[in-house]
């Protein structure tokens, strides 16, 4: 069967993918970033397209006519510059319905959420996969809907991922709402139950939860997390809420310049009511524990690395943005002292203008890394720019290397940093 999944490079997606095509179906993946995933999932097709941009029904004629079912495992948590929660959740969806009903009909697989309680409830996130749900079954088209609790798999992307970190926090586990209820399921099984729907196991206009029935609190999640790790019990230290708001609130803002942070408000608004799949009908075959699909994912070193390294990628940041604009700044409150460095090559106001050049490129470079979508080039620049200025440095005032405040080698340090940001740029 010719398959289309909306998401299909995503945690979620990607699974499902790799799945229906190990079940001898065609499957295109449709994403906004498709580089990666062409090479590690070469037995798929994939689409370049963005959601948001596809509100009218004219924009999935091609795709609709060219596949029988259409897997809908696409979505966002909170708005922000690459992404629209009511374009992607809503709009785009009703939009797809209209030209699956004009194509004679196709069956829709929905990858959604517990919307109808909990923590959360009237937040964007949920109130469009809300509206879209209720669109698909009113469409008369044939579907299935998923509600997935907190998805659990061998990779970790949001949510998990700072589970996983927080589980590998050295002597303490800090926790927000350690006592909220947390439902969890496997990736595998989000798969499976995808298959059922596919080959017709679940029947059109099924509405299922998807969660195993070892509910427990987040603390106890995280205690299961940390053994996973190889690592021995700690103590659970609860973070209180009024604590933890200006982490969120600094989040928001990193959201707003494009970084996808698991601390935003959507995401501790649902966790101060816990995670569940809802009351929707059960899924009718069962579902691994969470000590189950841990312990059928065994951790590795690499595990450790990345739970540990996940919550040092922030201040890793930060610290490279500070050094960088420290580096443009300071220079501005002596300029002319600043400018003798370049006097053995430059007339004085050649000189003069050149420190402006490179106070205004430093301040430029730490402001760059902040926006997502400029971190990477922003941080090759900074490679670039430290090895100018160290090659420079050396053939017009070689004795600084030995100046006990170290202005050449203090950016080695640096220029490592940058290596380890770049290697820990992306979340997936």
């Amino acid at each position: 069967m010719d398959i289309l999944i909306l998401g299909g490079t995503g945690f979620i997606g990607a699974a499902i993918l790799q799945r229906l095509i190990a079940d001898g179906h065609c499957v295109t993946g449709l994403g906004r970033d498709t580089s990666q995933a062409t090479h590690r999932f070469p037995g798929a097709r994939f689409v370049h397209a963005d959601l948001a941009r596809m509100s009218a029904s004219t924009d999935w004629t091609e795709l609709v006519a060219d596949h029988a079912l259409i897997v809908n495992c696409a979505g966002a948590l909170q708005d922000g510059p690459r992404d629209d929660l009511a374009a992607v959740q809503q709009r785009a969806m009703l939009a797809l319905y209209q030209a699956a009903r004009a194509a004679g009909g196709r069956r829709i697989v929905q990858i959604s959420a517990h919307t109808g309680g909990g923590g959360g409830t009237d937040l964007p996130f949920l109130a469009t996969k809300r509206r879209a749900d209720e669109a698909l079954k009113a469409s008369g088209l044939e579907h299935v809907i998923l509600r997935p609790a907190l998805v659990v798999g061998r990779n970790a992307y949001g949510g998990t991922a700072l589970i996983r970190a927080l589980a590998g926090f050295p002597g303490f586990i800090p926790a927000i709402h350690s006592g909220s209820r947390v439902e969890t399921v496997a990736l595998d099984d989000v798969a499976e139950a995808v298959v059922r729907a596919v080959d017709g196991r679940l029947p059109s206009g099924s509405d299922i939860a998807l969660a195993a029935p070892d509910a427990a609190t987040l603390g106890e999640v995280l205690a299961l997390h940390r053994a996973w790790l190889g690592l021995g019990p700690a103590r659970i230290v609860s973070v209180p809420a009024f604590l933890a708001r200006p982490v969120t609130a600094l989040a928001d803002i990193a959201g707003r310049l494009g970084w996808r942070s698991p601390l935003r408000s959507t995401a501790m608004q649902v966790m101060e009511g816990g995670v569940e799949a809802g009351s929707a009908a059960p899924v009718p075959f069962p579902l691994r524990s969470l000590a189950q699909t841990l312990g059928d994912n065994p951790s590795g070193a690499q595990d450790l690395w990345f739970a540990r390294l996940y919550l040092l990628k922030t201040p890793v940041l930060l610290t490279l943005s500070a050094f960088w604009l420290l580096s443009g700044l300071i220079p501005l409150l002596s300029t002319e002292t600043a400018a003798t460095h370049f006097l053995p090559l430059l007339s004085p106001p050649a000189a003069y203008a050149a420190t402006l050049a490179t106070c205004a490129l430093d301040v430029g470079l730490g402001l760059a890394v902040l926006w997502r979508r400029w971190a990477r080039p922003a941080l090759w620049a900074m490679l670039a720019v430290s090895l100018a200025y160290l090659a420079s440095a050396s053939l017009v005032e070689p004795g600084l290397w030995l100046d006990p405040l170290g202005p050449l080698v203090k950016v080695l340090p640096s220029m490592l940093l940058t290596l380890v940001a770049l290697a820990t740029l992306e979340n997936r």
